[in-house]
């Protein structure tokens, strides 16, 4: 049995690295697990393909891309990062301030990284370069800001995750607003002192004058988050439901306040989200093709038996799968490892007595660290594109930042009620 497991695994592993896509690799691999090594009738595998992307939790998803879709074509994006640089723009090293809140601003509206850095980044690097900022700290800041993303609810990661472990959304959305406020503080007060030391020049402190009409220009748009977020947690609608609420709020806002979003655009925005739910889909149907080898062949309680017999200790524990997800995000996206990876985790959570939720933020920042790390980290990529810089150049700028975003995850394992003070406040345990 031992060497049909190595067989799977040698299969994955060389897919992946001959560049075939990650869906197609996960397809391909869990296919031949079940019908070449376990027998099962090719049907079954038509069944979990089919079983796997019907399911209404997916569709939060593919409306919070719309979202964020809307938004990048509209003007949403530049009058929230209008409004962060004018609440931070007048402090050593606002500018650079004012992108992190924007991003912070945009993942409670998006739920993607990839989006967040594209949307933010794409703007804020050339604004701080032309405000002589230094690059390397440009890049390094407006590469790893993005995390807030995945982050700030609403998550797209987290929202797969609790697809898999049947955790309240509403509530697992709340383990991720102090991780986001500690990532955006630490992140913002190394600005701060990096600028300050460098002498980097702050713009004119606004007047209040000049708050208020910011502030009344991009009303509408910071009404979204306020929107999505009060609409959830007052009952008067699903975490479902504010997906589809949001898209037609943003929808509304853009082409008849606004006015920045053209009737004739609308098409391309929906084909552009089809394009990019259609994506996350496959990944979910390979997913789940190999999920269910590895609950076939019952991989996951055998993982869970070994490591229960090799580490007494939960902290132990979960620094192990620290150090784990760190090393798998540098090779893998974060659906395709939450799908996979989450089923695994899942009978060691009881057993080490580890609050599901608490696991599911920090799988979550685990993971959206890998999209700033070599080798395959998505934003490098997208900075480097920007910034015109090669893949080492946007890899040591990201080293400080990263330092900042690890030391959090490491707080925020060994306190889980920083993580679940929220969750707890909101819906107490019974």
């Amino acid at each position: 049995m031992e060497t049909n497991y190595l067989v799977i695994m040698a299969l994955l592993v060389g897919c992946l690295a001959s560049t075939i896509p990650v869906f197609m690799a996960l397809f391909f691999t869990g296919m031949a697990g079940l019908v070449w090594i376990a027998g099962i009738d090719p049907q079954i595998v038509i069944e979990v393909l089919y079983r796997s992307m019907d399911k209404f939790a997916l569709i939060v998803v593919l409306f919070f891309v719309l979202c964020g879709n809307i938004m990048t074509t509209g003007s949403i994006v530049a009058k929230l990062i209008k409004t962060a640089n004018c609440m931070v723009g007048f402090l050593p090293g606002g500018l650079a301030m004012a992108g992190i809140l924007a991003c912070g601003f945009f993942g409670a509206i998006s739920g993607s990284t990839v989006a967040t850095v594209v949307a933010i980044g794409g703007f804020m690097i050339p604004a701080l370069l032309e405000n002589n900022y230094d690059e390397k700290f440009t890049v390094g800041v407006m590469t790893t800001a993005p995390i807030l993303g995945v982050i700030i609810p609403p998550s797209i990661a987290m929202i797969l995750y609790a697809m898999v472990t049947n955790d309240p959304l509403e509530a697992l959305f709340l383990t991720g607003f102090v991780p986001g406020f500690l990532i955006m503080f630490f992140m913002s007060l190394y600005a701060y002192f990096f600028c300050r030391r460098r002498g980097t020049m702050t713009m004119p402190k606004p007047s209040m004058q000049e708050v208020f009409a910011t502030l009344r220009e991009s009303f509408w748009a910071l009404m979204l988050p306020v929107l999505i977020f009060g609409g959830i947690y007052s009952g008067y609608f699903t975490a479902n439901e504010a997906a589809v609420v949001a898209c037609f709020y943003a929808f509304v806002v853009e082409i008849f306040i606004h006015r920045d979003l053209k009737l004739r655009e609308i098409k391309g925005v929906v084909i552009s989200s089809a394009i990019t739910s259609s994506t996350l889909l496959v990944i979910v149907a390979g997913a789940s093709v190999f999920g269910e080898y590895l609950t076939f062949e019952q991989i996951p309680g055998q993982i869970a038996n070994a490591v229960v017999e090799n580490i007494q200790s939960p902290w132990v524990f979960l620094l192990s799968v620290n150090l784990l997800l760190l090393i798998i995000g540098m090779f893998m996206d974060i659906i395709s490892a939450t799908l996979i990876l989450t089923p695994i985790f899942l009978p060691l959570l009881s057993r080490f007595g580890i609050d599901t939720m608490h696991f599911g933020l920090l799988m979550t920042l685990n993971l959206g660290i890998g999209y700033c790390t070599p080798p395959l980290g998505v934003s490098l990529y997208i900075s480097g594109a920007v910034a015109d810089r090669d893949l080492i150049y946007v890899s040591k700028a990201v080293m400080p930042f990263l330092l900042i975003q690890i030391a959090i995850l490491m707080l925020l394992t060994f306190w889980p009620d920083l993580v679940l003070f929220l969750p707890h406040l909101v819906y107490p345990p019974s």
